[in-house]
């Protein structure tokens, strides 16, 4: 799209960017009549001098001199005042306006789903909810009070001009239409650019999301140097493009003193042969200078400005990109309050596809589960476990078909209602910066102590966090850093089964736990999910064999559900993978049984499951 293409659009965001000063009114009207009168202070100035030139010293009245330098002193100290306040109520208003656009990203981003995360880059969303508001917010402070302030200016300046002389205000202001195309020529060719320099930032930002994440990955795979490099070249992008917008708009600098030294030189020459010619007084002359100075300053400004301001408008479009996202999940306006759960969940002819996927990640998927029933979901990687699991609490919409929980379509209830009775425990243990205290307490942060060591204690996390010196109020680092894997599980089982749930999910929950805190942990879930729904996702058999029922998918498919006994006698793919688990093979026969093929997905011949079907039975 062209420039004048994006005008619109820049005008409508700007404009829309300048509405969120309205909490602020008294601010921006305060720094806007203080803006006022320190442009009329500057105004008055070269009047003062035209009299004290042409009355007071022409005319030696050393009266007349002490009382307009007074006077000149006086104006610049209320110059001074009338410009502090201007730019301390800027400054409080557009902070305002800063702390307003912030706090409504940050609110948007909770409410988005997670098929908008799934896309997002996280380096590109902090840019935005950081450098791009604060390019707004130095506009809304700055750059517009300071583009009406040109604007009075000029007119001002131009008028005082015509009044001292108009024949010579003609000759002087030729410089002005000259340096307007100049600006607005400049302007045409760095205005795309602002948006990419956003965008580079962005990715720059994200590149360093991701090290900082990945940092222990990045040593252990020795690729510092790569990343280095690619840094560099991220950074270098970003140089790239700010010396660019530098040089043009550098360019003008030079041209636009120029043509101020040349309105000045009109005005010396011309202006000067008028003096002598009687037809204008000395202090007249001076005082013209002195305007046509003032006026030139402005139209520097002014290729400033308006450079600040399409900076702007193409950081309030990224902005509003946020603010203006649509999420998926939302809320029907007769939305009911989900009742105390029972725990009944059916999946009925379920068809899911995420975004931008070529196939379904789930495919006419129906089963139903009775309340307090353990379900086991068992398949290869890819095979749709973890949609399952999304599905229930709505974190995505069916494609087709439907989710019930207790017969309430997932979709008719309102998301606290439902996601409030759903404990989970997802694959990657996410912990956030604060106490252990406060990271079991995350779903319930008015749980008594009590409470929390009851939830710890039943996911076998209470020996280990008071062996630390400060018990429950041992910080953990950002992520969960200075706890071992086990432990940030445990520490997230805890925080799930406080909630005290109805419905209960285990994404791979022993996944970064040995052999013997799983049998504890086990242990310790058979008797907290009497009584509860549970869903259990794991990789292997002996973690799901206890499960009153096991579902068993393939390629987004429900292929087979039973349990453990039942399965080994009818599903061949369940007996292949309790064989390739548990059955002893010879190493070299499991690996050429397991290599990933095609996206990681094991690709088994059918005669080879059917032999393995047979040697199982």
């Amino acid at each position: 799209m062209g420039v004048e293409g994006r005008q619109p659009s820049m005008k409508r965001d700007l404009w829309r960017a300048l509405g969120y000063l309205r909490p602020y009114w008294w601010e921006a009207l305060g720094a806007s009549l203080s803006l006022l009168l320190a442009t009329a202070s500057n105004l008055v100035t070269p009047r003062l001098l035209q009299i004290l030139i042409d009355r007071g010293i022409k005319a030696s009245n050393l009266r007349l001199i002490y009382f307009m330098a007074g006077g000149i002193v006086v104006v610049a100290a209320l110059r001074g005042v009338f410009t502090f306040l201007q730019g301390y109520l800027a400054e409080r208003a557009s902070q305002g306006v800063a702390f307003d656009l912030r706090q409504q990203i940050y609110t948007k981003l909770q409410s988005l789903s997670f098929s908008y995360h799934d896309q997002a880059q996280t380096g590109q969303l902090m840019t935005r909810a950081t450098n791009d508001v604060d390019i707004v917010r130095m506009f809304v402070g700055m750059g517009f009070p300071n583009l009406l302030n040109i604007v009075i200016v000029f007119v001002g300046t131009a008028a005082l001009l015509f009044a001292i002389d108009w024949q010579l205000a003609l000759m002087s202001l030729t410089i002005v239409p000259v340096a307007l195309t100049l600006i607005l020529t400049i302007l045409r060719r760095v205005m795309p650019r602002f948006m990419i320099i956003q965008q580079k930032l962005g990715h720059l930002n994200t590149v360093l999301q991701e090290n900082l994440a990945g940092a222990r990955v990045v040593k252990a795979f020795a690729r510092e140097p790569y990343e280095i490099q690619r840094f560099k070249a991220a950074n270098e992008d970003l140089l790239r493009e700010n010396l660019y917008v530098a040089r043009v708009m550098g360019f003008s600098i030079p041209i636009l003193f120029t043509l101020g030294g040349v309105g000045t030189l009109i005005v010396i020459w011309a202006g000067g042969l008028r003096v002598i010619g009687g037809r204008l007084t000395l202090g007249e002359l001076v005082a013209f200078n002195t305007y046509l100075a003032s006026l030139t300053l402005p139209l520097f400004f002014l290729g400033m400005i308006l450079g600040m301001m399409t900076r702007a408008g193409a950081s309030a479009r990224r902005v509003f990109e946020i603010l203006d996202a649509e999420t998926e999940i939302k809320e029907k306006p007769d939305a009911i309050e989900l009742p105390p759960l029972k725990g009944r969940v059916e999946f009925d002819h379920v068809r899911f596809r995420y975004i931008g996927a070529s196939e379904d990640a789930l495919k006419d998927v129906s089963f139903v589960v009775e309340p307090g029933e353990t379900v086991a979901l068992l398949g290869e990687t890819g095979s749709g476990k973890t949609t399952i699991i999304n599905l229930i609490p709505r974190f995505y919409d069916v494609t087709a078909g439907a989710v019930r929980i207790d017969g309430y379509d997932v979709r008719d209830v309102k998301l606290h209602s439902l996601r409030s009775q759903i404990g989970i425990v997802l694959q990657e243990t996410n912990l956030f910066t604060g106490t252990i205290r406060e990271n079991i307490a995350f779903g319930r942060p008015d749980a008594s102590m009590d409470e929390i060591i009851e939830a710890a204690q039943a996911a076998e996390a209470h020996d280990f966090i008071m062996s630390f010196p400060d018990g429950y109020e041992t910080r953990v680092g950002e992520r969960g850093v200075g706890l071992s894997g086990g432990q940030k599980q445990r520490i997230a089982i805890a925080r799930a089964l406080l909630m005290n749930p109805r419905i209960l999910i285990l994404d791979d929950y022993t996944s970064s736990v040995d052999v013997e805190t799983e049998a504890r942990i086990q242990r310790a879930l058979e008797r907290l999910m009497e009584g509860r729904t549970s869903f259990v996702i794991a990789q292997r058999v002996s973690t799901v064999r206890r499960a009153d029922r096991i579902l068993v998918l393939d390629h987004g498919r429900l292929v087979a559900q039973g349990t453990h006994e039942e399965l080994l006698e009818t599903s061949p793919i369940y007996a292949e993978i309790y064989y390739l688990q548990l059955g002893g093979q010879q190493p070299g026969r499991l690996f050429a049984l397991s290599t990933p093929g095609n996206g990681g997905r094991r690709q088994i011949s059918r005669s080879v499951r059917a032999e393995r079907f047979k040697e199982v039975r």
